[in-house]
C-alpha cells in the first residue's frame, strides 16, 4: 500500500516515517509503566445480544488477572467511585476510607480531580459502553503479561461477531453485501461512495480496526508449541491471507489504507487533547513520585509529537452541515458505536474480549475527544474541567489503543522486509 488515502491529505509514507522513526518507540516507553499497563475490566459480562456459552477452551484465550496487592496502590485508590448518594453507609465510609489513604500524599487540586473523574463515569458524551469497574467482576488486568496475540479463536463463533459488527451497525442496507461476503464488492464500494463522509469514516474505522487486530494476530502466531517452549513470530501465510491483493480479490489493499485512516483519527485526537493533559493539576497518579513525573513528561512529549505531526486529518468536515442535521447524525454515530462496544462482551475468547473491548474503548474515547473541541478549548489552567473530562480507564484504553494502531503500522513494514527477501 502506497500513495496518498481516500478522505485525506495524507500519504503511506508520510505516516510510515514518522511513526516507525519517530512515535513508535516513546509511545512503547509509555506504554510500559505502570499507569498504562494496568486496565481494570469485567470480562464475565453476559453476551446482551445472543445466548453466548461457546467460551473458547484454549489455554492461549485466558486472562491472568493480577493479584490486588500487585496493583499500585495509587491506582487502585484513584479508580474507586465516589458517590454523595451512597445509600449505603458503610459502603460510603469503606469507600472514603479507601480515598483516604491516598489523600495524604495528593494536592487539594488532584484529590478533586480523582472525585471528578469517579462523577464523569457516566457521562453521556461517552461513546462506548464502559465497564462496571466497581463490579465484584471486575479486576486490573496487566497488560504486558497478556500480550495480543493469536490465539486459535477463529471460525463461525469469531465471524458471528464481526458480521454483526459490520452487518447491523456501519449504517449499511441490508441489500449491499460486503466485499468477500457474496463476492459482490463492486456494488458495496459503489454505494460507500455514494454516502456521506461521515457513514464512509464510519465504516473505514471499523475495517481499519479490523485490519489492525489481523495484522497482531499475523505478527505474533503461534509459531512452534512443543512441551519445552512456545515461539510466537510473524506468519507470513497467515498475513497473505487476509491482505495479499490477489488472495483477497482487491480487498487486502482497501483494508491497509483504512487502518492508517484509523491511525490519523486517533493521532488527531491525540493533538487535540494536549491542554487536558498539559494543566499543572494532572498527574499520571501511581504513587510513585519520580516515575510519575517522568511519565507525565514523556507524555506531553508525545502529545506535542502528535500535534506537529506534518499532514493531520481535517474532522471539521465532519457534521458540518445543517446543524438539527449534524446532532441527529453525531447521535446515530455515537450509539451505533455504542452498540458495537456492547458486542465486545459476546467474544468467546477472554483474551480477545480483554483487546477488543480496550481497543474499542479507545476508540470512543477518541471520538469523544474530536466532538469534545470547544470543551477541550475552554478548560481552565488550574482546577477541576467541568466540561471536558476523563477518566483513568479512558485514558489508558486511548494510549493502548493508539499503541496498536501504532504497531500495526511498524509489524506491516517488517511484514513488507520479509516478502521483499523472499522474493
Amino acid at each position: 500500500v502506497t500513495g496518498y488515502l481516500d478522505d485525506c491529505t495524507c500519504d503511506v509514507e508520510t505516516i510510515d516515517a514518522f511513526n516507525n522513526y519517530k512515535l513508535f518507540p516513546r509511545l512503547n516507553e509509555l506504554l510500559e509503566s505502570d499507569y498504562f499497563r494496568y486496565y481494570k475490566v469485567n470480562l464475565q459480562k453476559p453476551c446482551p445480544f445472543w445466548d453466548d456459552s461457546s467460551h473458547c477452551g484454549m489455554r492461549d484465550c485466558a486472562v491472568q488477572p493480577c493479584p490486588s496487592d500487585e496493583v499500585p496502590d495509587g491506582i487502585r485508590s484513584g479508580s474507586y467511585k465516589y458517590s454523595e448518594e451512597a445509600n449505603n453507609l458503610a459502603e460510603e465510609c469503606e469507600e472514603a476510607k479507601r480515598l483516604g489513604a491516598v489523600d495524604d500524599s495528593l494536592s487539594t487540586e488532584t484529590r478533586q480531580a480523582v472525585l471528578q473523574w469517579a462523577r464523569h463515569d457516566d457521562s453521556s458524551d461517552s461513546f462506548c459502553e464502559a465497564d462496571d469497574i466497581h463490579s465484584p467482576d471486575a479486576e486490573y488486568v496487566d497488560l504486558l503479561l497478556n500480550p495480543e496475540r493469536y490465539t486459535g479463536y477463529k471460525g463461525p463463533d469469531a465471524w458471528k461477531i464481526w458480521n454483526s459488527i459490520y452487518e447491523e451497525n456501519c449504517f449499511k442496507p441490508q441489500d449491499v453485501k460486503r466485499p468477500l461476503a457474496s463476492g459482490r464488492g463492486q456494488m458495496f464500494y459503489t454505494w460507500l461512495k455514494g454516502v456521506c463522509v461521515e457513514k464512509r469514516a464510519f465504516y473505514r474505522l471499523i475495517s481499519g480496526l479490523h485490519a489492525s487486530i489481523n495484522i497482531h494476530l499475523s505478527a505474533r502466531y503461534l509459531l512452534q508449541d512443543t512441551w519445552s517452549e512456545k515461539k510466537w513470530g510473524p506468519n507470513i501465510t497467515e498475513f497473505q491471507q487476509r491482505f495479499d491483493e490477489v488472495l483477497t480479490r482487491g480487498e487486502g489493499p482497501r483494508r491497509l489504507k483504512n487502518l492508517y485512516f484509523l491511525y490519523l483519527i486517533e493521532l488527531r485526537a491525540l493533538s487535540k487533547v494536549l491542554p487536558f493533559f498539559e494543566r499543572p493539576g494532572f498527574q499520571l497518579y501511581t504513587g510513585n513520585k519520580n516515575q510519575d513525573a517522568a511519565m507525565k513528561h514523556l507524555l506531553l512529549e508525545i502529545l506535542h509529537l502528535a500535534k506537529s505531526f506534518p499532514l493531520h486529518f481535517d474532522e471539521n468536515s465532519f457534521f458540518a452541515g445543517n446543524k438539527k442535521e449534524a446532532a441527529k447524525l453525531k447521535e446515530e454515530f455515537r450509539l451505533h458505536f455504542k452498540n458495537i462496544s456492547k458486542i465486545m462482551d459476546c467474544v468467546g475468547c477472554f483474551k480477545c474480549r480483554l483487546w477488543g473491548k480496550l481497543q474499542t474503548q479507545g476508540l470512543g474515547t477518541a471520538l469523544k475527544i474530536l466532538f469534545s473541541e470547544n470543551l477541550i478549548e475552554k478548560i481552565p489552567e488550574s482546577g477541576p474541567s467541568y466540561g471536558f473530562q476523563l477518566t483513568r480507564q479512558e485514558i489508558v484504553a486511548l494510549f493502548n489503543a493508539f499503541g496498536r494502531v501504532s504497531t500495526s503500522v511498524k509489524e506491516l513494514e517488517n511484514f513488507r522486509n520479509i516478502l521483499k527477501n523472499m522474493r
